[in-house]
């Protein structure tokens, strides 16, 4: 778990997770405990033979402090792993609010072209579960050092019955903390490598499934369905099913070499029954950190996959677009050059490249054509400096689930609630959104919620113009309108573009739109 977490730091993950207060606590309950059974064991064997000494040998046993002993103890264990716990949990908590809030920052402002691809929900849940295990390393981190703390105690207390003991505990003790790990991790790296493959097939399945639910329905498809989900589920069931026959069988060689180990201490104690009671248990309780062991290696499969997958997030460069104005750029396309404030149509046929061509400009993908930015190739120039020049209204829009001031806020930090009017008046929707009962309140999912496809284009441009950057790059900005609601755009559109010395790439099969260009460049470029 250590190696673990230190390999989280390396990646810059967060700062150091503040773990001072668990392990301390950790150690202390993990030391009251194998103190606790040790000298519960000498107590109760003093006692019966201090019963069998007869009425003198009773009356002179000490009974009150060994008992103040063991109820100090007894308390304070349960007080120390309460205080670990809630800790531990706290520390954990802070440390992946500080996580998330750094990952999906870098995620947002990071380079597309070269940036993970959590589009689908089955990639954002992977990325949640990383992080869930990445939680519970930090939960755990305390473990082990407070179980080795109490196997300290438990030697020493094995050394009051003689060196031959102790020697034997800690021999013991040390092999099965090598032979536990190493056996561990080969046991769980397999199954969960296999149940984490499994698990992201399954949710692959599922999501594919979820989009297909009205063909599904439509044409009674739904045992295919379940079948074809019934098999993924069956092989994540027997990753998983390998993993706990694992930790059982582990489980299991611990208990047997714990007892091992006090049979062992036993048989070698040498200064009397009492204290050969107290350093048997004492050994039992110690034996503890074996378990701890076993418990850390087989997480540590599962862990070390998810922290890859963070760790390539981690890595990212975090730059995000400057908020303040830039000088318009010269574009080139293929051996066409646009100057700021000049507007052109893209046109050919369905399939040519239209919005691959646009998605490159805008540094949303790779692709090798004739782009430049100010006389440099688009591949040259980063992601920041590319969103600084363009702002993208997609042909396929995607939007938050928030309200539709969160989707248009956005655009840029400080947009305004008159700002977000003028542009949804641009784009024809202010009436539609004036008439809502709860205005820019309105909730707006994901899917788009009560807004039509037209509407969610249109919500898209709108936050588009509110970017103010000094190119647009609208992708069909006017399909699915009726004939009066796309001339009503267009007219207002081309004034805000006058107004605002905005230069226009559009993609668009309409005529109406393409009266907004002054040029015309078709495609597939030569």
């Amino acid at each position: 778990m250590t190696r673990l977490a230190d390999a989280a730091a390396r990646h810059g993950l967060g700062r150091r997770v503040g773990l001072g207060m668990p392990l301390a606590l950790a150690a202390i309950a993990a030391m009251a405990g194998v103190a606790l059974l040790a000298i519960s064991g000498w107590f109760l064997t003093g006692a019966a033979i201090a019963g069998a000494g007869g009425l003198a040998a009773i009356s002179a046993f000490n009974y009150l402090l060994p008992s103040a002993a063991i109820r100090a103890l007894a308390i304070g264990r349960t007080a120390a792993r309460y205080g670990e716990r809630l800790s531990s949990h706290g520390a954990a908590l802070g440390a992946m609010a500080r996580l998330r809030t750094r990952l999906f920052a870098r995620l947002a402002g990071a380079d597309s072209r070269v940036a993970p691809d959590l589009a689908s929900g089955d990639a954002s849940a992977r990325l949640i579960d990383d992080i869930e295990a990445l939680e519970d390393l930090v939960v755990r981190r305390s473990a082990l050092p407070g179980a080795l703390a109490g196997a300290a105690v438990a030697l020493f207390c094995v050394a009051l019955s003689g060196w031959p003991a102790a020697l034997a505990y800690g021999v013991l003790t040390g092999a099965g903390l090598v032979a536990g790990g190493h056996v561990a991790r080969r046991l769980s790296r397999a199954p969960a490598a296999a149940a984490s493959a499994a698990r992201g097939r399954l949710r692959d399945r599922y999501v594919e499934l979820a989009a297909a639910r009205p063909e599904i329905l439509a044409y009674g498809l739904g045992e295919r369905a379940n079948a074809m989900l019934a098999d993924d589920l069956a092989s994540w069931d027997r990753a998983r099913l390998a993993l706990v026959r694992g930790e059982a069988l582990l489980g299991g060689a611990v208990a047997a070499w714990s007892a091992l180990i006090a049979v062992a201490v036993l048989m070698l104690a040498r200064e009397g029954a009492a204290l050969a009671a107290l350093s048997t248990l004492a050994a039992f309780a110690g034996s503890e950190v074996l378990a701890v062991r076993i418990r850390s290696a087989l997480r540590e499969a599962v862990i070390a996959e998810g922290l890859a997958r963070i760790g390539a997030i981690g890595a990212l460069d975090p730059a995000a677009p400057s908020a303040a104005p830039v000088a318009p750029a010269t574009i080139g396309i293929g051996a066409v050059q646009l100057q700021p404030g000049e507007r052109i149509v893209l046109i050919g046929p369905s399939g040519c490249g239209k919005t691959t061509l646009v998605e490159t400009l805008a540094g949303l993908r790779s692709a090798p054509l004739p782009l430049t930015v100010d006389a440099v190739d688009v591949a040259g120039r980063t992601a920041s400096q590319l969103a600084a020049q363009f702002a993208l209204a997609p042909q396929a829009p995607q939007l938050i689930a928030g309200t539709i001031a969160d989707n248009l806020r956005l655009a840029r930090p400080g947009v305004t609630e008159p700002a977000m009017w003028a542009v949804l008046d641009v784009v024809q929707l202010s009436a539609r959104i004036r008439a809502m009962p709860s205005g820019l309140d309105t909730p707006v999912g994901e899917q788009g919620g009560t807004l039509s496809g037209g509407e969610q284009k249109r919500l898209s441009l709108a936050r588009a113009l509110l970017a103010e950057r000094p190119w647009l790059i609208a992708d069909e900005p006017s399909e699915g309108l009726d004939a009066a609601t796309e001339n009503a755009l267009v007219a207002a559109l081309d004034a805000w573009l006058a107004r605002h010395g905005t230069g226009l790439i559009l993609v668009s099969h309409r005529p109406a739109p393409r009266t907004l260009a002054s040029r015309a460049l078709a495609l597939p470029l030569a």
